[in-house]
């Protein structure tokens, strides 16, 4: 009889055993390598944002990740659909839903929903037909990665129209070519530090004494592009106690469009009249489509030391800029389009470089004139943070036929000059300086005849 075959398994041994758990582990690595992608954490919505405006209604998704999206549009009724790829619903994706608002000009409700694992689904039913431009932005400032949905209306706004429709832009306005510009009434000087007028008044500060001279008469309307600066998801200088320079700039822009309208032979355009974000290249543009005879673009400074304080005023350089706090300040205006978010791919950049490449040395020239007049007039009001007029390259200036200056009213990132910018008095103080420093301007230089007389 034969012994039986000896292929009993050898016991283990202690080798044995740890070269059997590196196998195991190495097909656990392959294993989790192969459906990690599955099982990959979902971005996080870390919030939402709804700018609508005239323009264009822009929805902004901000997220702890990049995110891909696919969108199209539906017909009778118009609607809008986006599928993001890579997330899961939470309540902060859900609140969008509140944040329509009834006086939206695209949007009449979204509604939201996990259409399959890790993929959300917009849905927008719209008001009009509109073309939209979905696209990222990568983390810069304060911002995380964001997600944009743009609305803008299938035919293009004209600007002048739109100024009509308003009731602001009057086609059949009685003109009268020997009507003068209506002269400010005459102010007495205050008499005494008490006096209530001298409430920001720095009396240590020598004044540029503030002029007025009759403009000559005039055959046509003057047209003043105003732009305040910054605005929807770019809120510009934050103050120590949350004032936005976006805000603060905005009502001081439209007290001075109201006093411009009450002169007989002025009219004016606003770049933004709410809370969105306009791209720098798209302001130029606003006030070139208007053919407006002056272009004024109103900023609140700030300075990483806060007691940096006063109102400035630039102009174009074409040599580069007067002093080095001249170039950061143009440096930082000029990422505004980062901050708020431009769509680089759809952006036409060779075009818009043209545009801003061709400034004239004429230019330039009316754009210190007018500078010069602005500054003497904000002198009188508050102290002036350099005396003289400086230059940078600012991207909003470069306008090829419009003489333009960007204003720095005052220092919001110093708290007391943070307190100046959010009075109604002080608004209302450097809204006329401003137009006193346009009234003198025209004094001197009457604007040329130009083929309008709408």
């Amino acid at each position: 009889m034969s012994r039986p075959s000896q292929i009993r398994s050898k016991p283990v041994t202690p080798l044995s055993s740890r070269m059997r758990r590196t196998v195991l582990q190495a097909g656990g690595t392959l294993l989790l390598s192969v459906i990690a992608p599955g099982l990959a954490r979902a971005a996080q919505i870390v919030a939402v944002r709804v700018w609508p405006a005239d323009d264009y209604t822009r929805v902004t998704l901000e997220n702890d990740s990049d995110l891909k999206a696919t969108h199209f549009v539906i017909k009778d009724p118009e609607r809008l659909v986006i599928d993001i790829e890579g997330l899961e619903l939470n309540t902060t994706m859900k609140s969008l839903v509140a944040k329509i608002q009834s006086n939206d000009p695209y949007i009449k409700q979204v509604r939201v929903g996990q259409n399959r694992p890790n993929v959300v689904r917009l849905v927008f039913d719209l008001k009009a037909e509109i073309t939209p431009q979905v696209f990222t932005l990568k983390p810069v400032g304060d911002y995380q990665h964001r997600l944009v949905f743009d609305l803008y209306p299938k035919q293009e706004l004209d600007p002048i129209a739109a100024l009509i429709e308003k009731g602001e832009w009057s086609k059949d306005q009685k003109f009268d070519p020997s009507a003068p510009v209506a002269q400010a009434a005459p102010e007495s000087r205050p008499s005494g530090r008490n006096d209530p007028r001298l409430k920001f008044l720095d009396p240590n500060v020598a004044r540029l004494e503030p002029r007025e001279e009759k403009i000559p008469p005039l055959t046509r309307l003057l047209t003043i592009a105003l732009d305040p600066g910054h605005g929807g998801e770019d809120p510009g200088a934050v103050g120590r106690n949350g004032s936005h320079e976006k805000d603060v700039v905005l009502a001081i822009a439209k007290r001075l469009k109201a006093k411009i309208e009450e002169q007989p032979n002025m009219r004016v355009m606003l770049t933004r009249d709410g809370d969105y974000f306009v791209p720098l290249h798209v302001r130029v543009e606003k006030a070139r489509k208007v053919q407006a005879d002056l272009f004024v673009s109103i900023h609140a400074d700030a300075f990483v030391e806060p007691t940096a304080r006063g109102s400035s005023v630039f102009a174009l350089s074409e040599k580069g800029a007067t002093s080095t706090a001249a170039r950061w300040m143009a440096n930082k205006e000029n990422a505004a389009d980062l901050i708020g978010g431009v769509n680089i791919k759809d952006h036409d950049r060779q075009l818009a470089s043209v545009l801003l490449d061709l400034s004239t040395t004429a230019q330039i020239s009316d754009s210190m004139k007018l500078a010069k007049a602005v500054l003497g007039e904000i002198g009188g009001i508050n102290r002036l943070h350099k005396g003289s007029v400086e230059q940078a390259g600012f991207a909003v200036l470069k306008a090829p036929d419009i003489p333009s200056i960007l204003i720095e009213t005052a220092f919001i990132s110093n708290p007391e000059e943070e307190a100046k910018l959010s009075d109604n008095a002080y608004q209302d103080q450097m809204a006329i300086a401003i137009l006193k420093g346009i009234r003198i301007y025209f004094a001197k230089n009457p604007p040329l005849s130009k083929n309008r007389m709408t």
